[in-house]
Order: C-alpha cells, then sequence, then structure tokens
C-alpha cells in the first residue's frame, strides 16, 4: 500500500537524498480516514465515490473518498449537495466508535515512535521525534517507518510531513496526499513556502484570505515581501506579526504531549471477531505488552488493572482490580487481565464471541515513587518482579523501538489458528 523509494520523488525535492537533518517534527495525517476505516471493514467499497455521514435533507457529509471529491464533495457539505454533484456515491452512515478505535490504534504506533506525540484530532498528530533518532534513524526513517507500520498492521494508509518547523510539516503533509511523504529541507523551509498560496498559512481562513488577496497578496512570498505597515493597517499587529513570521519560515512552538492525568490503555475493534478462549487471551497478552511499552516510556507505573470487552451484540463490560503494588511489567498485567476475562467467562460470557478488547492501567504513580515495603515472602519473588524480568522485558521495548512491533514478541502471543468457522459463524457485527 505504500509508495516505493523510486516513487517519492515528491514536491520541490528528490525524497530518495534528501538532507533531513535538523527536520525533527512530523505531521502525521490519515487519508481520508472515516472513509478508509469502512473500505477496511468492507473491502468492496474500494475505488468506489464512498460518502460517509448522515443521509436525509439534514445530513452533513463527515468524510468523503478521493473518488467522490473528484466530484466536488467534501467534508461538512450537506448530503443533498454531495448527491446532486455525485449521484452514484455510496453513502455509509458513520461508525464513531470504530473511528475513535481506529484512531487509538494509530496514536498507539505513534507513541511507539516516540512519547513526544500531540494529536490534534482523530486522523491527524505531530510528533517531535529528536529523541528518537539514535535507535531509529534519521527523521525520513522514522516517517518510512510509520507509514509502513500503519498500512501493515492497521490496513490504513497516511501522509507524513517532515520539517524543521511544526506547520511547515502540516503544510508539506498536505501536499503529498494521498499516501505519500514530503521532507522539506530546514535550509529551503523559506523557498518551500514561498510559491504557496496565502491561504496554506496556518491559522489564515477564508475571510483573512480574501482580505490579503484583496491587497494583491497571494502567495506567502507576496506577504513576506510586504510592507509590514500594510498588513499591521489592515489585519492589526497581533496577526501581521503572526503572518509575517510564518511567512519567514519561524514557528517557536514545540509538540506539547498530551499529559496522562489518570490512566493509559490499548485497545483494539476486530473485525472477524474472536470467538476462541486462546484467541481472546493470546490480544489480552498482545495489549498488554503495549500498555506496559508505554508505562515505561513514560516512566510511570500502575496500581490498578483494568479489562473492557465488548461482545458480538455491542453489549460491553467493563472490570478493574486494585493491585498490592505499582507495576510496569507486562506479565503481570497480562496476568490480571487475564483473571478478570475468566471471572467474565464464568459471568455469562462463555461461548460469546468478542469484537473488542481493552487493556487499561489507571491509578498512575511515577515509577519508583511507591516504596515497596519488603516482607519475608519477597525471599522468593513472584514470575514477573525480579530483576531479570524488568531487563526482558526493557530488551524488548529496545527491540521494537529500533524494528517495530512486528519485530519481536513474546510466545504467549502467537496463537495456534482456531479451526475455520461456517460463513454463518463469520458473518456478524464483527466481522
Amino acid at each position: 500500500m505504500g509508495r516505493s523509494a523510486d516513487q517519492e520523488r515528491i514536491g520541490p525535492v528528490d525524497q530518495r537524498d534528501v538532507d533531513d537533518t535538523g527536520c525533527h517534527f512530523l505531521h502525521v495525517d490519515m487519508d481520508s480516514f472515516f472513509v478508509s476505516v469502512e473500505v477496511r471493514a468492507n473491502p468492496a467499497l474500494r475505488g468506489r465515490p464512498v460518502v460517509v455521514g448522515g443521509a436525509g435533507g439534514w445530513g452533513v457529509v463527515a468524510s468523503a473518498s478521493y473518488e467522490a471529491r473528484a466530484y466536488g464533495v467534501r467534508s461538512a457539505m450537506p448530503m443533498a449537495k454531495a448527491l446532486r454533484l455525485c449521484p452514484n456515491a455510496v453513502v455509509v452512515a458513520a461508525r464513531h466508535e470504530d473511528y475513535g478505535a481506529a484512531s487509538a490504534d494509530v496514536m498507539a504506533i505513534l507513541r511507539d515512535i516516540t512519547p513526544l506525540v500531540q494529536p490534534l484530532s482523530l486522523d491527524e498528530a505531530f510528533l517531535d521525534v529528536s529523541g528518537a533518532v539514535r535507535l531509529l534513524g534519521g527523521p525520513r526513517a522514522i516517517a518510512r517507518q510509520i507509514r509502513r507500520r500503519i498500512s501493515d498492521e492497521l490496513q490504513l494508509t497516511c501522509s507524513v510531513g517532515v520539517a524543521a518547523r511544526m506547520f511547515v510539516a502540516k503544510i508539506a503533509s498536505t501536499r503529498c496526499k494521498p499516501d505519500g511523504m514530503l521532507v522539506v529541507p530546514e535550509a529551503q523551509t523559506v523557498e518551500f513556502l514561498r510559491p504557496l498560496p496565502v491561504s496554506a498559512l496556518w491559522g489564515i481562513g477564508p475571510k483573512a484570505t480574501a482580505r490579503l488577496e484583496g491587497l494583491g497578496l497571494f502567495t506567502v512570498g507576496d506577504v513576506a515581501d510586504a510592507r509590514r505597515q500594510t498588513l499591521v493597517s489592515n489585519l492589526g499587529r497581533a496577526q501581521a506579526d503572526h503572518l509575517v513570521a510564518l511567512a519567514s519560515g519561524h514557528d517557536p512552538r514545540r509538540v506539547a504531549p498530551e499529559r496522562v492525568d489518570k490512566s493509559l490503555s490499548a485497545e483494539h475493534t476486530y473485525f472477524h471477531t474472536l470467538s476462541g478462549h486462546a484467541q481472546v487471551e493470546s490480544e489480552l497478552a498482545r495489549l498488554a505488552h503495549k500498555v506496559a511499552r508505554r508505562l515505561r516510556a513514560k516512566q510511570l507505573q500502575s496500581r490498578t488493572i483494568g479489562l473492557k470487552l465488548r461482545a458480538a451484540d455491542f453489549a460491553t463490560y467493563t472490570r478493574d482490580v486494585t493491585i498490592d503494588r505499582p507495576t510496569d511489567l507486562a506479565q503481570e498485567i497480562h496476568a490480571r487481565v487475564v483473571e478478570l476475562w475468566r471471572g467474565a467467562e464464568r459471568g455469562g460470557l462463555a461461548g460469546r464471541s468478542i469484537r473488542l478488547l481493552g487493556v487499561r492501567a489507571g491509578g498512575l504513580v511515577e515509577a519508583g515513587s511507591v516504596p515497596v515495603q519488603l516482607s519475608l515472602e519477597d525471599a522468593a519473588p513472584e514470575p514477573g518482579r525480579t530483576p531479570r524480568w524488568h531487563e526482558a522485558e526493557r530488551a524488548l521495548d529496545a527491540v521494537v523501538a529500533r524494528f517495530g512491533g512486528g519485530a519481536l514478541k513474546p510466545a504467549s502471543t502467537l496463537r495456534r489458528p482456531d479451526p475455520p468457522r461456517s460463513a454463518e459463524e463469520n458473518s456478524g457485527p464483527g466481522s
């Protein structure tokens, strides 16, 4: 699904030989996100003009495939107008829960790369990869890894802009869509910006664009060369200063990652429901390792372990357990969620197909901030609490950071295929 190296000649520079030194900001933007999630669930929609949103006279377009966009269909457009422009469009009702689950999977991949992730919405985020280059290579290599993982692991595509300034990275991702990558070398930042329309500058809406064009300022270069007093008189001092700074390639902002106040979690919606006991426990192991890896990356430990289940009939169950001492070990987290899962089975879930699993770490504290009072029982530590397990899981973190999530995994996450199910069993909400 991704582009080969020979196809990476995008924009003003040759992406195979580009100098990405100092280009530590990445902007990752999913391609036609809601539609892509729907196509992943129903491949028969691929290549067709698909519109996601509410049907009827009051419906609004939430997302449109690139095939529909060729007819002029755009997000936020009334559905009635969209159907006039594209009468053969396939309208799909929005399923925001599934988009939220897919977004969580995307953000999990980004946070595997670096903890410095600033989501802007469900389908886009900024990253600062300055701390990841020693392990993962240069920013361009990291961008390639992100695109490959999102394609391989989630069957979705994204476009990635790489630059030395945040807003330039965002512009770059827009200009290489769909399914592209564009690196803007730091030395070529101004050269890249100057021919762009003024509307490309972040924060410049239709009204400001019209006002600038009324002054004869149509490109970013025009703004950079304009008399400052002209801009101040027409836009005000604050916006004039903002515009001149951006047009000159200046942006002092830094990535502001979301603070984790209460919990960290990993969950996944399965398009083919899980029906086997071994399947569920294997997936719980995979999710437990994701959560544990994020805890260690943020130097946090958890006092409370939670499990979330959604059955094929959309009934949702949540269970939590408080543990004696905080942990950041996947082995401990997995053991607890398996206990919760088996309890849920005994409580009525046995034999039911599962379409969503989630593992949550709550009651977060800084790693090492809670003193552990040793007892005689600690002379023979429980499995998962020995220094050797800590070392093993941290070694796993390093391998995953270097080669991606599929490079190495505990044997407990490998499962034998379940016996084939009939077509009737494979149909249903989770298929």
